[in-house]
């Protein structure tokens, strides 16, 4: 290519321009910088010196002399938030909210970031108000959120069930918690003193209507949970037929959940005097949907009202189709008690009092609920997870079972 005599003049231009260029750039950030508050630095300096009350009350009072600053404090709120620092976070956002100066739309953040550092800090009245404050706004559907929360915490589910209708009507679909709210308020009826019936069976009528605008996936734990709700309340009316048909609805409808209500089912059987029929019942549906719970209490009754040899029959068959040491746990904590009322003793030549130590020491830590959530265990069965307030995440069997 034949070289052109006028690249000659082109090139050093191009350079002289791009020199000015970035000279006007550098010239520009040092005027920028000057007309930051010293504040500001400070400010920095004490935040890198882990000195953060200073770092703040610097970063409040650039905050007065520069508007510009207010995303700096949204980020230093959330870093305290995070760390735990609740107090610092507070501090942060209310100096924000106090500014005269401030838009509209930064407010509305600052009174939301402001809820949420109540709320880490556990104080709920204050969360509570502060979240009511952006309802309307940007913040609608995570204060909404927020409050289902701080009502579920302080078991407050009339109110819960005002803010789950709220947050339909934002998303439009169903909210599955909202069923077991009125299944709370039915249980709170029920341990009244006395017992007020027509509350529950109020609260059990909306439970129902909530259940049925649930895709059929989620209603299993609902359906099993009003069914025992609703034999809870007839044997409370002295009507054991009813009290039986629902319980046998768990078993149909929600047959994993049949641990949970046997006992109640045997007894009823056995009220009438058809404990053999309630028994045969039981175990035509361990066969089918083996669990834990179940076992036991089908071994308790063949063991104390039937006779040994029958458990024992039991026992093995079920353990050997499934093998589990908490099942061998409980069997053998029955035998004990059967050793002490003086019955037969089955394996007479076994310490069973030693072997029942030795396992059940080691069935300790497999004999709880664990949420499928966070993984929060526990020796009782809970609707409501109590380590995350999740709800349905606690599977009907045992860790050994999962």
């Amino acid at each position: 290519m034949d070289f052109e005599a006028w690249w000659l003049i082109v090139i050093p231009i191009v350079f002289c321009l791009g020199w000015v260029a970035s000279r006007y750039d550098f010239r520009q950030m040092l005027s920028e910088s000057r007309h930051l508050p010293d504040s500001y630095f400070k400010g920095l300096n004490y935040l890198l010196n882990e000195d953060h009350d200073k770092a703040i009350d610097a970063f409040v009072e650039v905050a007065k002399l520069d508007t510009e600053t207010t995303e700096l404090h949204f980020a230093l709120g959330s870093l305290f938030r995070r760390r735990g620092e609740i107090e610092r976070a507070i501090r942060v956002h209310q100096s924000l909210l106090n500014r005269a100066d401030l838009s509209e739309k930064d407010q509305e953040q600052a009174k939301f970031e402001l809820a949420q550092d109540y709320l880490k800090a556990g104080m709920f009245d204050r969360a509570e108000t502060a979240f009511q404050q952006t309802l309307s706004g940007q913040y609608a559907l995570a204060s909404t959120r927020f409050l289902i929360r701080i009502y579920e915490a302080t078991h407050d589910w009339p109110q819960a069930i005002e803010m789950v209708k709220h947050l339909h009507a934002l998303l439009d679909e169903p909210v599955p918690q909202s069923v077991h709210y009125h299944c709370e308020l039915v249980d709170q009826a029920l341990m009244a003193k006395p017992p007020n019936l027509s509350v529950a069976h109020h609260e059990l009528l909306q439970a129902e209507q909530a259940l049925s605008q649930l895709d059929k996936s989620k209603q299993t734990a609902a359906n099993a949970r009003i069914a025992m709700l609703k034999a809870k309340i007839a044997q409370l009316e002295n009507r054991p037929d009813e009290a039986r048909v629902h319980l046998q609805r768990v078993l149909s409808v929600s047959p994993e959940y049949a641990g949970l209500v046997a006992n109640s089912l045997l007894d009823n059987y056995c009220q009438t005097g058809e404990g053999e029929k309630g028994i045969q019942l039981l175990r035509e549906h361990y066969r089918q949907y083996p669990s834990l719970d179940l076992f036991n209490v089908i071994f308790k009754y063949l063991r104390t009202q039937v006779g040994a040899s029958p458990a024992w029959d039991f026992a093995r068959e079920s353990l050997m189709v499934s093998p589990s040491l908490l099942g061998l746990d409980k069997l053998l904590e029955v035998e004990l008690k059967e050793e002490a009322n003086k019955q037969p003793q089955i394996l007479p030549e076994l310490d069973i009092n030693l072997l029942h130590k030795m396992i059940h020491k080691h069935t300790q830590r497999l004999d709880k609920y664990a949420c499928r959530y966070c993984g929060f265990q526990a020796h009782s069965f809970y609707w409501q997870c109590p380590g995350c307030n999740m709800w349905d995440t606690y599977a009907p069997k045992r860790l050994e079972e999962l």
